[in-house]
Parts: C-alpha cells; structure tokens; sequence
C-alpha cells in the first residue's frame, strides 16, 4: 500500500504562491515547448535557458519547423548553454518526430524513450509536464527534498537505487493531475530553497515535518559525485573551439582553431572529439564547419 504523504498539502500550497513564471508552465504550452526546456535545462540554470528556449521557439515553433532547419543552425541557437550535443540530439529527436509520429511529441513512455536525446528521467518529466500523466521524475532537486524531509540525509546518494525509487513511487499521489502539481512542486522547492549548500529551512513549507531539519541537520557522509574542473578542461577547449565555428559562416581554417586553443595536444584531442560526436565536420583543404546535415 502506498503511504500517507505528509508533505503533499503544504507543498502545493507552497507552489500555488511561490512558483516561478516559466513560458513552459504556462496553460497553453504545447508538448513541443516542454520538451525543449527539458533539452536545455539538462545541466543549465533557467535563467540561461529562458532566452535560449524564447529564441528556439520563435524560431522553430513546432518540430516540423526544426526538422526542416539545416542541421549546423540548432547548433548555431544552442549559443553558450553547454553540452551542445543536445541541441543535435534535439534537432534529430524533432526530425523522427515528424517522420514517425506526426508531427506530435508522444506521450507514452516506450516512444519518448526511443528518440534521441531522451532517457528515463526526462521521459518522466515530458510524460509529467507535457502530458499530465502520473509519471516517477527523479532530478537532483527531488531526489534531495525526498532525501531530507523523509529519510533524514543531507543529500541523496549519487545514483539514484531501488529503494529510493519505491519510496518516490509511493509518495506521488496517484492523481495524476496531483501527481503532476507535486513534480513540479518539489523540484522548485529543491531548487529555490531546499538547494545544496545553502538549504533556506527557515522558509520552507515542509521544516515541521522534515526528518533532517529535526535531526539537526547532519552532515552527508556517503560518496560525493564532484564536479569536474571547468578551467582548462576538455570541455573548455571544445567550448572554445564551438564558439568560432559558430560566429562563423562557414567554415574555418586549421589557424582559426589553433589560435581558438594554445595547448596542442588538448586541442586535437577536442577536436577529434567533436568531429566524433558529430558537432563538427572537417571540410577539404583542411578546413573545418558545423554539421551540413
């Protein structure tokens, strides 16, 4: 049997007054809207995404439209998110939406998973937030309110188990349209003020019921997933590497991308990383582009 859920009633009350105002929360968002946030917001604050998502969507209001743009120009939007093999994998996602759905993003779990770009958790969120249905979304916001008010730890372990996803399960109420409201809900609180390091307890809907805030608050002392070092990293140099291709309209020199890069054996090692992932395509003459098709 599921268990009673303490934490439902104060939360949504909680997220009628304070939710933020987000184009793709609004009552006349479409599937299309929802799944592009969900792309971006992959690994980027919302305040980065907001501009981005306005941009694509004016751009490419439905995926048919973004199916039809040539493929260097999503990566050419995709600006300074990160990751972006995300906007590839977002572009080919709305190219087999189109080819095989319809021209509609699919609401059942099975064909969400199918498509490019799309794994369990952000399946569950289009399922959640797109479509209305009672779905299991797990992020790192709601994985870390779960792991405070219920099982009294700093923070959530860094995969997410079975057991933690037999407690999710029965703490979403079957509703699904409550079950939708407490996704949503939970995810704000654990991003705006339930956060990481700087948890606001003192404004929290749930501190009288939570397990951690009544414990005093112990410290985490299971395995941390550490952030890898920006500054210097490969990552960096395939960032630095993206922005010229990008600002440029066409292709560039082998020069163009040294002189994006200084360390020799790093910028090759990006480079050849890219071309990989499909990001960048070396052109005759020893030039380099955006992806053609």
């Amino acid at each position: 049997m599921p268990i009673t859920n303490p934490l439902e009633r104060p939360l949504a009350r909680w997220f009628a007054r304070e939710a933020r105002d987000l184009p793709w929360r609004a009552e006349d968002r479409t599937p299309w809207q929802v799944m592009v946030s969900e792309y971006m917001l992959q690994q980027t604050p919302v305040d980065r995404v907001l501009p981005a998502w306005r941009a694509w969507i004016d751009l490419w209001p439905t995926p048919a439209d973004c199916a039809a743009a040539p493929a260097d120009l999503p990566v050419r939007m995709w600006g300074r998110l990160g990751y972006p093999r995300r906007a590839r994998r977002l572009h080919d996602a709305a190219a087999v939406i189109t080819a095989d759905f319809g021209g509609e993003v699919p609401a059942d779990r099975e064909n969400l998973l199918s498509l490019p770009g799309i794994g369990d958790y952000t399946a569950a969120a289009i399922q959640a937030f797109a479509f209305g249905r009672r779905s299991i979304v797990l992020d790192t916001n709601i994985r870390r309110v779960i792991a405070r008010a219920i099982t009294g730890q700093a923070l959530p372990l860094p995969h997410v188990t079975s057991a933690e996803r037999a407690l999710a399960e029965d703490l979403t109420p079957r509703s699904p349209k409550a079950s939708a409201v407490w996704n949503a809900a939970i995810m704000e609180l654990g991003a705006l003020v339930c956060t990481a390091r700087a948890p606001r307890c003192e404004e929290c809907p749930l501190a009288d019921q939570c397990r951690w805030l009544a414990e005093g608050r112990p410290e985490y002392t299971g395995t941390v997933r550490r952030q890898a070092r920006f500054e210097g990293s490969d990552r960096q140099a395939r960032g630095a590497i993206m922005a010229v291709l990008r600002e440029a309209p066409g292709s560039v020199t082998t020069s163009a991308i040294e002189d994006a890069w200084s360390d020799a054996l790093q910028r090759e090692r990006a480079l050849g990383s890219l071309i990989a992932d499909g990001l960048v395509e070396q052109r005759p003459r020893k030039r380099y582009g955006l992806p053609a098709d």
